[in-house]
């Protein structure tokens, strides 16, 4: 199954990797801040002195969410309940309250999860999850809201997308008449969401197209991180696009999707996780399925100070003879990625018996 967050790559190596380049990333951190680089304006909201973690605001909808996101796959690859529990009420309490989820997460368990933990907190949150159509009907997304909104124990949701829009028909299929577009109107219209919108990491063109349509949409999200800059990117052909219409832009994949970019040493955890939330997006979803990721991505977000222009520069030269042909970056290049619900629907084979 596919994931909008980091993929294939457990949280738990995550702490590993990024302890491993710990002290580098200080160093970075402490240079920029004695230069005052934090005065970039990358992004609005984006530096906070107080220890706090700042809000930046979802494009025109009036709400401001926190600069971090919890990704919701990783919810359900917690140990337990108990320890989503206790995820969801540090982050919470930590100030982040914008939280990711989609329909088909380990098979509704990550909605059910996120349900079980905001109750009683549920207003404290922004709360998303997404629809996995494929480029089936309005009826079948309609269905699919009402699941998600019993698992997750509320009557609505705050922000609903649909889902891997990365096949290059999905424009037309969604947009058919009785397609998934239809659903998302109806659905706000009746007040079951406040806000729409889609996400996708294939191909800056498949969402371009999406744009096209000038659909109300409220948000987009999609793969942004420091090697995505030299790879069929959306940071340059996307993010100034969705910017311009004002929309709420969500980022993802901030480590690459697969994580090797810092068992590598290509990077650090810290570099990329902050180089992502100095782009002028409203939030950047991160997997988190322990408390010690959580307690790692906090460590960047409180009182986050935005990379200088000139910083974002020197760590995308840095990285470009490895982001060049989009190794790190196999959401894009290769089917790892593909969920096999959506490759079903669209009559390909799933990703293990395609050929190695």
């Amino acid at each position: 199954m596919a994931q909008e967050t980091d993929d294939k790559f457990s949280r738990r190596d995550f702490v590993k990797g990024a302890a491993a380049f710990t002290a580098t990333a200080g160093a970075v951190a402490r240079n920029a801040a004695a230069a005052g680089d934090a005065k970039s304006g990358q992004a609005g909201g984006s530096s906070s002195s107080s220890g706090e973690i700042p809000k930046r605001p979802l494009g025109k909808t009036g709400v401001q969410v926190s600069i971090i996101g919890v990704g919701g796959y990783h919810l359900g690859s917690t140990r337990d309940q108990q320890e989503a529990n206790e995820l969801v009420a540090k982050a919470l309490d930590a100030g982040i309250t914008f939280f990711d989820n989609a329909w088909d997460y380990h098979k509704g368990l990550s909605e059910e999860r996120l349900g079980v933990a905001l109750k009683g907190k549920r207003e404290q949150a922004f709360l998303m999850t997404k629809v996995c159509t494929h480029g089936r009907g309005k009826d079948v997304a309609m269905e699919m809201l009402e699941q998600s909104l019993r698992r997750l124990q509320t009557d609505h949701l705050d922000l609903w997308q649909i889902h891997e829009v990365i096949y290059y028909n999905d424009p037309d299929l969604i947009f058919r008449p009785g397609g998934a577009a239809e659903a998302l109107l109806e659905a706000k219209q009746k007040g079951k969401v406040r806000f729409i919108g889609f996400t996708g990491h294939k191909d800056p063109a498949i969402h371009l197209r999406m744009l096209a349509q000038n659909f109300p949409f409220d948000t987009v999200q999609m793969p942004l991180n420091a090697f995505d800059a030299t790879f069929r990117s959306f940071e340059t052909q996307v993010l100034p696009e969705a910017n311009k219409r004002g929309m709420g832009i969500l980022g993802m994949k901030s480590l690459g999707g697969s994580g090797e970019m810092v068992t590598s040493g290509a990077i650090t955890a810290e570099e990329g996780l902050r180089y992502a939330m100095s782009l002028p997006v409203a939030t950047t979803v991160s997997g988190m399925d322990s408390l010690a990721v959580l307690e790692q991505n906090l460590r960047v977000a409180r009182g986050f100070q935005a990379m200088s222009a000139g910083e974002m520069q020197a760590l995308r030269e840095r990285v470009r003879v490895y982001a060049a042909d989009g190794r790190f970056e196999l959401f894009k290049t290769t089917k790892k990625y593909d969920g096999d619900l959506g490759r079903e629907q669209h009559h390909y084979p799933p990703a293990e018996k395609l050929p190695a």
